[in-house]
C-alpha cells in the first residue's frame, strides 16, 4: 500500500487528463464480460505504469506468468516499495484491484481511476473500516475481478519479508478463490533507498505455483499464512541472494 497522498499523485499524475477515456470506459460496462471489463479498464492504467517505470529507465526480469490460472484470484505478495503495484501493473497480464488508504479517495479523478478498477479503500485508524475492507474484497473477488494484497501491511525497503497479516487467509478461502503467491525485489531501490530520490534499478518479479482453492480450504488459517509466506520468502531470500 502507498504511504502518502503525496506518492499516489507523483505515481497516478498523468491520470487526470485521462477523464474522457474513464467515462468511455464506465458507459460501456453494462455491454462487457467481467473479463472484458476488466481488461478494458486497465488498459490506461497500464500504459500509466509502462510510462512510469520508463522513466526510471529500471530495468525488470519476470518469471512464472505462464502460473496463473484462469478466473479471478488472490495475488499475494512482499511489499518491498512504492514502485511494486506500478511494476506489477505493468507486467501482471492478468487485470487486479488493490487495497489503498482512505486519504487517497481525496485525488479528484485518481479515485475515480481505482474505484473503476474495483480498489478497496480502508481507514487504518478505524477498526470497523479495516474490517469492511475485508468484507469488500471478499465480494469484489466473488464477483469475478481478481485483486492483490500485501499481507505485510507496510513497506519492507529491501529488508527481509515481515511477518504476515492474517486477513487475506480469510479472504481467500470466503471468497473461494485460488492464491497466487508472487515475490518482488527491487523496488527500493527506486525510490526508498535514496532518500525518495527516483534511480534506475533492476526488479525482479516471480509468480510462484498458486495454492488451489481445494488446498486452502483443507488448511487452517495459521497452515495457510504460513505456507503462503514460507513460499513468498523463500523466493524473495533466493532473489536478494543471486542479485539476478
Amino acid at each position: 500500500m502507498f504511504n502518502s497522498v503525496r506518492t499516489f499523485s507523483f505515481l497516478f499524475g498523468y491520470l487526470p487528463f485521462s477523464l474522457k477515456d474513464l467515462r468511455k470506459v464506465q458507459n460501456q460496462r453494462h455491454l462487457l464480460s467481467t473479463e472484458d471489463y476488466d481488461v478494458l479498464v486497465h488498459r490506461q492504467p497500464k500504459k500509466w505504469a509502462d510510462g512510469i517505470l520508463k522513466r526510471t529507465k529500471s530495468t525488470f526480469d519476470v518469471k512464472g506468468l505462464e502460473l496463473i490460472p484462469e478466473g479471478p484470484v488472490l495475488f499475494v505478495s512482499n511489499h518491498e516499495g512504492n514502485f511494486d503495484i506500478p511494476s506489477l501493473i505493468a507486467h501482471i497480464p492478468k487485470p487486479f484491484a488493490f487495497m489503498s488508504k482512505i486519504e487517497v479517495k481525496k485525488l479528484p479523478i485518481i479515485k475515480d481511476w481505482m474505484e473503476a478498477m474495483n480498489c478497496v479503500f480502508i481507514d487504518r485508524s478505524n477498526r470497523r473500516s479495516a474490517m469492511q475492507s475485508i468484507t469488500d474484497m471478499i465480494e469484489t473477488l466473488k464477483n469475478g475481478h481478481s485483486m492483490i494484497i500485501f499481507p505485510e501491511g507496510t513497506r519492507s525497503k529491501g529488508k527481509p519479508v515481515r511477518e504476515f497479516k492474517s486477513g487475506f487467509a480469510r479472504i481467500a478461502k470466503e471468497a473461494h478463490v485460488t492464491i497466487v503467491p508472487i515475490a518482488i525485489t527491487g523496488t527500493s531501490e527506486i525510490m526508498e533507498k535514496n532518500n525518495n530520490k527516483i534511480k534506475p534499478a533492476h526488479v525482479n518479479i516471480r509468480v510462484i505455483a498458486p495454492i488451489s482453492i481445494e488446498t486452502i480450504q483443507t488448511l487452517s488459517l495459521k497452515e495457510l499464512i504460513d505456507l503462503v509466506q514460507q513460499k513468498i520468502s523463500n523466493e524473495v531470500e533466493l532473489l536478494q541472494h543471486l542479485k539476478i
